[in-house]
């Protein structure tokens, strides 16, 4: 993966978690699975947990430990009402920058 991209999924790599948590719960594992399945190979794993992390400091999920067939419990993540109304700011502001970098590359003003 290149810089520009890398740089860019810092940005938006919050909200593509959560987009990823709408309607199903998951574990750290299986978001970076998720991830990988949608084409983010790239993405280490630890970038992941340290995000689930902040995100789960932030409030925008609810966490609970489920007992685990190997090793100690997991942490599930499920979004709440913050991390919903979180997401929709996200997918406001980006259909926003979208449309204006369209424009641009399009060569308006």
């Amino acid at each position: 993966m290149g810089k520009q991209m890398t740089e860019m999924l810092k940005g938006t790599l919050e909200g593509i978690v959560l987009a990823l948590l709408t309607g199903k719960p998951a574990y750290g594992y299986e978001i970076t699975t998720l991830l990988r399945e949608k084409g983010f190979a790239d993405i280490a794993e630890g970038t992941v947990y340290a995000l689930l992390v902040r995100i789960e400091q932030k409030g925008l999920v609810d966490v609970e430990k489920r007992p685990s067939e190997k090793g100690p419990p997991r942490k599930v993540y499920t979004l709440n009402i913050q991390g919903n109304e979180y997401l929709d700011e996200f997918w406001r502001t980006w259909s926003f920058l979208a449309e204006r970098l369209e424009q641009l590359r399009e060569g308006g003003n």
